[in-house]
Formats: structure tokens, C-alpha cells, sequence
């Protein structure tokens, strides 16, 4: 199974990077948007459009992914899927106060090793180091 994920991120007041975080609906884990391909719209597009219905931002969508990660999706009806989300970059430039899942997710602004913290998935961990590591270079 594939998915496409946002990595919505800004400048932060000192100059730093942020990344923006929002919650699962259900168990309330932070991750990253994310969502299924959408046919008629490119990866990037996709992305963007899951920032905003997600975590209520919107920005500059990069067409070159920052990497991908993968994790097991429970399903109660059926059996789990192994699912790989390729993830593409956001710049924000606008953070709305009206989005479609506002009230079902939080969303949080943190730097990208503080957000990897909070993270569960090993894989997502690793990529928010690692745009750390290539957003300062």
C-alpha cells in the first residue's frame, strides 16, 4: 500500500527550522499528514492537499520527496497492510484557523529533533533527522 505525507516546515523567530506535527484521529500519536495518491494529482500535490485538510497549512510543495518510511496500518475488519509513505517537503507560508479535520487532530510546531521525540514510528524518527541535518547544510 502506498501513501503520500507532508512535511510541513517553517523558519522559526531564531532562524531555526519547524516542523509541524498533528495527531492520529483516534489514538491521538503524532505524525505527519499523510494520505492516499489521488489520481489526476501529482505526489507533491497530494501533499499539500493533505497539509491543509490535516494541519490547516498550506505553502510551497516541493516535487522532490525528502525520503520515505513505513509502517504496519491495523485494520479491525481485515488483515493489517504494510504501507510505504513517501514524503515531500512544505514550505508554510500560511497557517489557517479553519481546516476540514480541526476539530478531530492538534497540531504542534517543534524543532526536528524534538519532533522525532515525540514520533513513534522508528522510520519517521530517522527522517526528520535527517531533514535536520540537510535543511541546516
Amino acid at each position: 500500500m502506498q501513501q503520500i505525507g507532508a512535511l510541513p516546515y517553517r523558519t522559526g523567530p531564531g532562524g531555526d527550522i519547524e516542523i509541524l506535527l498533528v495527531t492520529t484521529r483516534s489514538k491521538k500519536r503524532w505524525i505527519v499528514p499523510k494520505g492516499n495518491p489521488i489520481e489526476g494529482l501529482k505526489a507533491h500535490q497530494v501533499a499539500a492537499r493533505e497539509a491543509f485538510e490535516e494541519a490547516g497549512v498550506s505553502g510551497n510543495a516541493f516535487a522532490r520527496s525528502v525520503g520515505m518510511f513505513h509502517y504496519t496500518r491495523r485494520r479491525a475488519e481485515r488483515s493489517d497492510a504494510d504501507v510505504e509513505v513517501t514524503v515531500f517537503p512544505i514550505l508554510v507560508s500560511e497557517e489557517h484557523d479553519e481546516w476540514p479535520e480541526r476539530q478531530q487532530r492538534e497540531r504542534r510546531w517543534l524543532d526536528p529533533i524534538a519532533a522525532s521525540h515525540l514520533v513513534d514510528d522508528m522510520g519517521l524518527k530517522r527522517l526528520l533527522q535527517i531533514f535536520h541535518l540537510t535543511a541546516r547544510t
